[in-house]
Parts: C-alpha cells; structure tokens; sequence
C-alpha cells in the first residue's frame, strides 16, 4: 500500500514511515510455550507488534489500516497501547511482504528475516514435529536478544516428544 499523508508542510510515504517505527518501536518475535494437548508438547506462537503511549495512538490506527489486520490493546506491562498480530496468514501475507518491499535498516532486520523463516516452517507444518520444533526454538533463540525467553532450547528440547 503506498499511501502518502500530508503534514503542515510536506508529504509523507507512509510505508517507508512504518518502516522506520517499526525499526525504532517495533518488536517480531516468536513465543513457545508448552501445551499438552499438542503432538510434540509444545505450541509456537509468531507475533508482531508495536507500541506507543495512548496520547499519540494515531500512529497505531495508522498501522491497523495500513496492515489491515491486527488488534490494538492496553499492555499492562508499561502503560502504554500495543498493535499486534499473531496470526500467521496475516504475517505471511499482510506484514512480511512489507518489510521485504520496506526493510528495516537496523540489525532488527535479523529478526524480520527469522520470523519470515519460522512461519514459513510453520505454513509447512514443521513446527508439528520434533525437528521442526527444536530447529524453530534455536531460530527463535537468535531473536530479539536483548530480550529474555520463558523457556530456554534445552527445556524445549528436553521435553520435545
């Protein structure tokens, strides 16, 4: 979607703006959490999202629009107003082909191109096996690492039926 807005006194390309928030405010990450009920105990779950503080939640509408997917919710976690997306086809399909269009500059392109990885994998259905799980859990490992993970490799690899 190329859409440009006008300001007070020029023209913005929205898409490289978006680019540019996400580069700054951005996270892509990819949780896994144990769920019994599953074939190998575990469930993977990719997410995208962006925060702002609630006075400035234009920005965030912007994203919902632009994507045309996602919710916007409080997060409790430091008061501010999240957009996210967790569901796959609309990562693989809305978001990811935007940051190949739009790539972040900074080393947070890493992250863009792991997550493009695992949910490729996962449309694949390799995160329903034992392989295909332990290689996402070591590629979601190598994201975000200034971050910290619930469950390491190793207890993922432990408990992997």
């Amino acid at each position: 979607m190329d859409v440009a807005i006008r300001g007070p006194s020029q023209q913005i390309d929205i898409s490289s703006y978006i680019s540019g928030y996400f580069d700054g405010e951005g996270c892509f990450s990819v949780a896994i959490g144990p769920r019994p009920g599953l074939r190998v105990g575990w469930e993977v779950r990719p997410s995208v999202s962006v925060s702002q503080n609630a006075d400035r939640d234009q920005v965030l509408e912007l994203v919902a629009v632009y994507f045309g997917c996602g919710t916007i919710r409080p997060d409790p976690g430091d008061l501010t107003l999240k957009w996210e997306t967790r569901r796959l086809r609309d990562i693989v399909d809305r978001v990811l082909p935007h940051f190949e269009r739009y790539p972040l500059v900074s080393a947070k392109q890493g992250d863009v191109d792991l997550l493009a990885t695992i949910c490729q994998m996962m449309l694949h259905k390799q995160h329903l096996g034992r392989q295909g799980l332990l290689r996402i859990a070591e590629l979601a490992a190598r994201m975000n690492p200034s971050g910290s993970r619930r469950y390491s490799v190793e207890q993922i690899t432990a408990s992997a039926r």
